[in-house]
């Protein structure tokens, strides 16, 4: 088997995935590709009125995360590895939680369209964390658009997330249990982290750090 050359690092709001995958490019000698939620100009909109405003900001998600992956992953002579912050069928985890029936209808007719252009990641990591440290990592970081988040939000996103990677396969999927471990304050926890994610895979595996 292959080691993994284009790496989508995965998790709900506050799970550390931009942190986990600057700290692997920096490591890795990567290519780095950040989702950039800054540029939705719906965001802060959804936060305080997610009915009203809940299919603009997946739309516009949606296409600019496809003109990004479109972008990003040409050949690039100087980096052997890409790494992303977001998988982009995850878009559809929103978009069903968020969007009523005949929106939902239309997503999913303009997402399929899109869907077939993505190039599909050699592994993908999921960072599994609990509804507490999410929240705790949100109201740390203190990012404007996110002060609406509620509690009841988070916990629902975490739900919908957990049910989508439960039957994902479109692609390795390696599961980690974020709770127990901190790769961003931790040098050793990050370096095992390193060594379970460059390494063949195959199928849904787990990493859960001992303790």
């Amino acid at each position: 088997m292959n080691l993994p050359r284009y790496i989508c690092i995965e998790g709900v709001i506050g799970a550390g995935k931009t942190s986990l995958t600057r700290m692997l490019c920096e490591r890795l000698d990567a290519r780095a590709i950040y989702e950039k939620p800054d540029e939705n100009p719906f965001l802060a909109d959804f936060y305080r009125d997610p009915q009203r405003y809940a299919f603009q900001v997946q739309l516009f998600f949606l296409l600019s995360r496809y003109r990004q992956q479109q972008e990003s992953l040409q050949p690039d002579l100087f980096h052997d590895i890409a790494i992303s912050d977001y998988l982009f069928a995850k878009d559809r985890i929103f978009a069903h939680l968020n969007l009523e029936d005949r929106e939902l209808f239309l997503y999913d007719k303009i997402a399929s369209l899109l869907e077939q252009d993505i190039v599909k990641p050699d592994l993908v990591v999921y960072l599994q964390s609990s509804v507490e440290r999410l929240m705790a990592n949100i109201r740390k970081r203190s990012r404007a658009y996110e002060k609406e988040m509620s509690e009841e939000y988070i916990s629902s996103l975490n739900e919908s997330y957990n049910r989508f990677f439960f039957h994902y396969q479109e692609t390795p999927l390696l599961v980690v249990n974020s709770v127990g471990i901190d790769f961003v304050n931790n040098k050793a926890d990050f370096e095992e982290l390193v060594r379970q994610i460059m390494r063949p895979h195959s199928g849904i595996e787990y990493f859960s750090p001992a303790r």
